[in-house]
């Protein structure tokens, strides 16, 4: 999945975005699907939990990996990734054997020792710098509470403890620097189902700003970010993706704007809630809930998506093989969604977040008519609330088709796998990989 150092972005140039600081700006007109810009990552690291099926180096998804001789942890495509990933990964091999199951930096953590290895072995600009520098990015320092500064506190002492060998460290304030540069420029790498496969650090896409109304969408080819058009742009228009899910409404947006990247969205979706109603759909009763029993059913409802992913995070992901402890986290949702929808619409956005919760967790345990049936009820809505060409959609069409399949109804199956492959050729490109793949399930069938 390695590819060549991408060409020079001719068409595009940063510049001074008025009250956005640092943007990229088109100099000429952009198609929709048409490919902007790719970015191959200044650093990236696998998640611990796709090691042996993804390649440590390139993230090429195969089977018959080769693993390392020595630590036995990390898996290659052959020994050209391993020669080539060898100057990250002998930061963690010592280490892993040496603490064996007591080694587990963060992944952000992870992440920051390759920055600092990187800065070290290539002082000069990479390939993937050619419009904005890692050292350029943007930390927020100023803005930083005293919760988030105790956690890179914490984190700087995780990088002392696991990384001593390779490393040499800056004094603590630039640490401190590095790490909120970091959460603030970080991008997560998912697959076409978007489950999660990595972290990495892609600097000229970082460049862009975000707006909810977004003009371009990232997507990657293993460690290659590559940024595609989903709306026509022209010659002088800012080049806007989104930092954040898009599918909440206007408030929810900006408070996760502002806890993690330190400013409210002005753009027209955000000025007008033109679809924070929709978003927000009651269910239609003789008797109207009263304004004040919508909004405690909308704190209810932040509360227990937040109460889920703390869940979620203690048991599921930590407790993987514990189906028990999943059938819990069923019940939290199905609990919920009895609750929310004596007021809320089945197409309300705090429904949606619940149902698919609910099922990620049946998928998980293999329950697929209970996970096709909650997938029915979200696509309509997903389609609905997303912009077009949205991976969310995408992966929704993607899992109903796959599930389809799998319970044997090859024609929605079809039907479903080719609404994927639609969305995915505009926001992926026609020759991905994922979609080659996606293609020939469909002949197998």
């Amino acid at each position: 999945m390695r590819s060549e150092a991408p060409p020079q972005p001719g068409g595009l140039e940063r510049f001074v975005s008025t009250g956005k600081g640092r943007g990229l700006r088109a100099r000429r007109r952009y198609a929709v699907g048409e490919l902007l810009f790719s970015c191959p990552a200044y650093a990236a690291v696998l998640a611990v939990s796709e090691r042996g099926s993804h390649c440590d180096c390139c993230f090429a998804r195969k089977e018959g990996l080769s693993k390392c001789g020595r630590c036995k942890q990390a898996f290659y495509c052959n020994v050209e990734c391993q020669k080539e990933d060898w100057p990250m990964h002998k930061l963690e091999c010592s280490a892993m054997c040496a603490f064996g199951q007591n080694w587990n930096p963060s992944e952000t953590v992870r992440l920051t020792a390759r920055i600092l290895a990187k800065q070290k072995t290539h002082p000069e600009r990479t390939q993937s710098e050619k419009l904005l520098a890692v050292k350029e990015f943007e930390s927020h320092l100023d803005k930083l509470d005293n919760e988030k500064r105790e956690l890179i506190q914490n984190d700087i002492a995780a990088l002392h403890h696991f990384y001593s060998k390779h490393l040499e460290y800056p004094d603590n304030a630039a640490l401190v620097v590095l790490f909120a540069q970091v959460n603030c420029n970080g991008f997560t790498i998912e697959d076409e189902e978007l489950s999660h496969l990595g972290s990495a650090i892609f600097p000229d896409v970082a460049l862009m700003n975000h707006s909810c109304c977004p003009n371009v969408i990232v997507t990657y080819k293993g460690t290659l970010a590559e940024v595609r058009a989903v709306k026509e742009i022209e010659p002088g228009e800012e080049v806007f993706t989104s930092y954040i899910d898009l599918l909440y409404p206007t408030e929810d947006r900006n408070d996760r704007l502002r806890d993690s990247y330190f400013f409210n969205c002005d753009c027209r979706e955000c000025i007008t809630k033109e679809k924070d109603k929709e978003k927000l759909e009651i269910r239609k009763l003789n008797d109207p809930p009263s304004a004040e029993i919508v909004r405690g059913m909308i704190k209810y409802a932040r509360n227990v998506i937040e109460e889920f992913r703390r869940a979620k995070h203690y048991k599921y992901i930590l407790c993987l093989t514990l189906t028990p402890l999943a059938r819990e986290l069923l019940e939290i949702c199905e609990l919920s969604l009895d609750k929310m929808g004596a007021v809320f619409a089945d197409s309300n956005i705090y429904m949606l977040h619940m149902m698919y919760q609910a099922m990620g967790v049946c998928l998980y345990v293999q329950d697929w008519e209970s996970a096709l049936r909650y997938g029915q009820k979200i696509i309509r809505p997903y389609s609905k609330h997303y912009p077009c060409y949205s991976l969310n959609v995408a992966s929704m069409w993607l899992k109903l088709g796959r599930l389809y399949m799998a319970l044997e109804n090859r024609t929605a199956g079809v039907k479903a796998l080719k609404r994927a492959i639609a969305i995915m050729e505009v926001a992926h490109g026609k020759d991905h990989p994922y979609i080659s793949e996606i293609k020939k399930e469909l002949e197998d069938h």
